[in-house]
């Protein structure tokens, strides 16, 4: 396709500076909607699911990172303080749209139907997590729920949501692709090369990038000097939007916009969230170091759950009390599972080898043979894995 260009008889040069992006907003911090906004359609019973899977997921971070500081968990990742831009997302897709997660998806699991118990197990590696305990922790996966194991390396979800979009389109099946990243993840080239193969390719697949801020300790400032993200999807000719991170109803409403472009129009659509990470990138993560209490401060007055729990309440939709019953009964039955699921026994060591190859391969056999004796030389450092392994 020839791109269209106006003549002109004189060098222009354009770094993008005129084109203006702007920032869908309708609620403001205290719940009330900005002046000429209007509610995108969100029926009460769903406004309450995405409310409560948000308070879970802030109660689960918060007692996981109290696990990880009390020695009980080697390693956790937060959704703090972002909760609105997976939980309004995730809720306008369909229960068999494929997700392909980055770490901070939590509240799209919990909101497909994860149980405490799936989530602790996983945590923990142990003998009934859905990964065998082949994953550091917060690295979910779930067949059932369509929800794609998470992976490390940032941004390897991206081409491959791209690809997974184009099979769903060639199946027909009336399906698309959902896929979460961060700012950081869209400062790596397979970033680049998914949205370009997307959009060639008119995959049907709604790319969220959640802009935090930060991509560990870099600053945004310190990533790219252009318009955000947003300006790199207007580049590859995808349909984009920007949205206040923290505000449900945009995002929702974004979100429902998006899903319909995708699957009706068959085409990639890219949305920006604007919001902040409350909390420290990992729990290997000092943000002291590298941003002011002040600007924390300045955040948590935006906070996503405050914000919705404001809009509930002036809709007569919610009120004190339940909020209190919520979260006194979120907290016993995460901490209850908690402690089932660090007593399990891990999974037996033959695990290692399976699910891979039809038929082991010698090599491997080997391998796990020198590996038995050495558990059977050490037994006492290896108790973990019981009589089993």
């Amino acid at each position: 396709m020839a791109v269209k260009s106006p003549p002109t008889v004189a060098p222009v040069f354009d770094d993008g500076s005129t084109v203006q992006i702007p920032t869908l907003r309708i609620l403001q911090a205290d719940g009330t909607l900005i002046s000429g906004a209007q509610t995108p359609e969100l029926a009460k019973e769903l406004a309450h699911k995405i409310y409560r899977d948000m308070v879970y997921t802030r109660i689960l971070d918060e007692r996981m990172v109290g696990a990880q500081r009390q020695g009980r968990l080697s390693f956790y990742l937060t959704c703090t303080g972002e909760e609105a831009s997976v939980a309004g997302t995730v809720a306008a897709f369909k229960q068999d749209d494929m997700i392909m997660g980055q770490y901070r998806e939590q509240v799209a699991l919990r909101f497909r139907g994860f149980s405490t118990e799936q989530f602790m197990n996983q945590l923990f590696s142990n003998a009934k997590d859905l990964g065998k305990g082949r994953q550091m922790p917060v690295h979910y996966g779930s067949r059932d729920l369509h929800f794609m194991t998470i992976r490390s390396p940032l941004a390897t979800q991206i081409p491959q949501a791209a690809g997974y979009a184009y099979g769903q389109k060639l199946a027909g099946n009336n399906a698309c692709t959902l896929c979460y990243f961060g700012d950081g993840a869209a400062s790596e080239g397979d970033f680049h090369a998914g949205l370009n193969m997307a959009a060639v390719l008119k995959s049907p697949v709604v790319f969220v990038a959640r802009n935090n801020g930060y991509a560990i300790s870099t600053p945004s400032s310190e990533q790219y000097a252009g318009n955000g993200i947003a300006a790199r999807g207007l580049g590859y000719g995808i349909k984009t939007i920007r949205v206040d991170g923290n505000d449900i109803l945009a995002v929702y409403a974004a979100a429902v916009a998006a899903r319909n472009i995708a699957v009706n129009e068959q085409r990639p659509v890219l949305i920006e969230t604007m919001s902040y990470r409350l909390g420290a990138h990992s729990t290997s993560d000092d943000p002291s170091g590298y941003r002011s209490a002040e600007e924390e401060d300045e955040w948590r007055q935006k906070d996503p759950i405050s914000r919705m729990k404001n809009w509930l309440i002036n809709q007569k939709w919610w009120d004190e009390s339940r909020d209190e019953d919520l979260q006194s009964n979120y907290r016993k039955e995460i901490l209850a599972e908690l402690k089932l699921a660090e007593k399990r026994p891990k999974p037996p060591l033959l695990d290692l080898i399976t699910d891979v190859y039809k038929d082991t391969p010698a090599h491997l056999l080997e391998q796990f043979e020198s590996l038995e004796k050495h558990v059977a030389k050490y037994p006492d450092s290896y108790k973990a894995h019981g009589e089993n392994s």
